[in-house]
């Protein structure tokens, strides 16, 4: 069952609303996600929305330069990002949703220090 969340920055600029049925996180090992923390939940354009804020993102890309993280320009704080997986989609980080238990969720790891082997094991998991 899809649930709405609400969720923000640390500063509260950026805010936003999320549909979705969290059943669980990932967690990236990748050089970014490592140093930053985020537990991730995918999801398509439709079930997010930014309230507030748009205009505070600011975007930082690496390596392949195909993700697109987007982190707040006033407290440093990355909410969501288009994945390299597939950047037609977001991931959202969890930790900045209020009210959910991360220590209830379970946690699905990706090995982003390894994207390509990592990469492949996923889409031959999902056909």
């Amino acid at each position: 069952m899809y649930h709405t969340y609400r969720g923000a920055c640390h500063c509260g600029r950026v805010t936003f609303e999320l549909q979705a049925k969290l059943d669980y996180v990932m967690d990236c090992n990748c050089s970014v996600c490592r140093r930053g923390g985020a537990l991730w939940h995918g999801t398509a354009d439709q079930y997010l929305r930014i309230l507030s804020g748009e205009e505070d993102l600011v975007l930082y890309q690496f390596h392949t330069r195909t993700a697109k993280h987007y982190f707040c320009k006033h407290c440093g704080i990355r909410p969501f990002s288009r994945p390299r997986l597939d950047p037609s989609k977001w991931v959202v980080n969890v930790c900045c949703i209020d009210d959910v238990d991360l220590a209830a969720l379970p946690v699905r790891k990706f090995d982003g220090a390894n994207w390509e082997a990592a990469a492949k094991a996923l889409y031959a998991q999902r056909t």
